[in-house]
């Protein structure tokens, strides 16, 4: 069979069991346990489809149950194959399809403001019960900052909000923006450690319920507002802009866009710092499954794809740092967070549900673990004074 021999060549270390429809046995690699992970295809097609696109029909098939995984879970799996697999593309035909999918994509996908809206619905605007189940107390959803692997979920959140105030470098009754601003944590903590003026905006109405309401118990409304309109639509001028998690939503055609935009309302001395999901990697093709199912319309940019834009809008890199596992770790606890309260989400959501989630946030803390996603945090400015000489105001 061919998918045997395609899944031989890719395990170079280790191992699993398979079993196909028919109830054939195959050793894949060289399992190191007696009782190696063992994964059962339910479905004939399985055979070719895993062959054609495995980043595609895995996913799917794990999802509605055709394939099964005994003797370990969808972690043990994915950590052993992803490791395997490392920064490279999984097969050639699925390098192939991927790369049709992917011109299709970028030849039709515009995200223009309604779109966006659209695209950030789908994901943000699920339920606001299922967030709490996962993520901190004050519920951020990005990448957390761990300067010890042993750091809480809470701990390492707070982290990275500390460490993105200091490289913002604010002053008293500056004036910040806030593009894509969730739910409103890093702004209400801007506003509550400075003397700033600071706006949200986000394009989700949950998130933006939220924010004014946690802003108004704060008895903060007076120094943080927040408003539901695109990044485009913003025209006033800021010293400081920041934004968190939202980059990876504005897609490859609006980098020009978005750069000159923050260029325009970025007063002369400011300071800008963009927190983004990044590749390590060339520039490639977004992934289908996490595209097509979790963020549609979303990309994760390779650092080239950045530099142009970001020099034609007139803002200067003034300082680049990677995190480079952060993530993994934020991914690891908000998936032990999800399974442990795996009786609540079926009280709102299916089983199908369930195991689409699974498979995203553990797909994911796999792909920042062995793959070539890493966070890109870019602080750019319009000039070479905007920040002190030496990086010692951050640490």
């Amino acid at each position: 069979m061919q998918l045997v021999k395609f899944l031989n060549k890719l395990m170079k270390e280790d191992g699993f069991e398979l079993i196909d429809s028919n109830f054939n046995k195959y050793v894949i690699g060289n399992p190191k346990n007696e009782k190696p992970i063992t994964i059962k295809l339910l479905d004939k097609k399985l055979n070719y489809k895993l062959l054609l696109n495995p980043d595609l029909y895995f996913g799917e098939a794990y999802t509605n149950g055709t394939i099964k995984i005994e003797n370990g879970n969808l972690t043990d799996f994915l950590d052993m194959v992803l490791k395997n697999i490392g920064r490279n593309e999984t097969n050639k035909l699925s390098e192939i399809t991927n790369k049709f999918r992917g011109t299709y994509r970028f030849l039709t996908n515009f995200n223009f403001i309604k779109k966006s809206k659209k695209n950030v619905a789908h994901h943000y605007d699920i339920s606001e019960k299922l967030y709490d189940l996962f993520l901190d107390e004050k519920r951020q959803y990005s990448c957390a900052y761990f300067k010890n692997n042993s750091d809480t979920l809470e701990i390492a959140q707070q982290n990275k909000m500390d460490h993105i105030i200091k490289k913002l470098n604010l002053k008293p009754n500056q004036k910040v923006l806030d593009i894509g601003s969730g739910w409103g944590t890093l702004a209400i903590e801007i506003a509550k450690k400075s003397k700033c003026e600071v706006l949200g905006i986000t394009l989700s109405e949950n998130q933006f319920n939220y924010s004014k309401q946690k802003a108004k118990e704060l008895n903060l409304e007076n120094q943080v507002n927040f408003k539901l309109m695109d990044y485009r639509e913003v025209e006033e001028k800021f010293d400081r802009i920041v934004s968190v998690g939202m980059f990876e939503h504005v897609g490859r055609k609006f980098y020009k866009t978005f750069f000159n935009k923050v260029s325009k309302i970025l007063n002369e001395n400011g300071v800008s710092l963009i927190h983004t999901i990044g590749s390590i990697n060339p520039p490639r093709n977004p992934h289908p499954w996490i595209t097509k199912y979790i963020f549609p319309g979303g990309y994760t940019p390779s650092m080239s794809e950045l530099t142009r834009p970001i020099e034609n809008s007139g803002l200067i890199f003034s300082d680049i740092e990677v995190l480079k596992t952060h993530y993994a770790h934020t991914l690891r606890h908000w998936k032990e967070r999800f399974f442990n309260k795996k009786d609540q989400v079926l009280d709102m959501f299916d089983e199908k549900f369930f195991r689409m989630w699974e498979f995203y946030l553990v797909g994911c803390e796999m792909a920042f673990k062995w793959g070539d996603q890493v966070v890109f945090q870019l602080q750019l400015t319009k000039n070479k004074t905007s920040v002190p000489q030496t990086r010692d105001y951050i640490y």
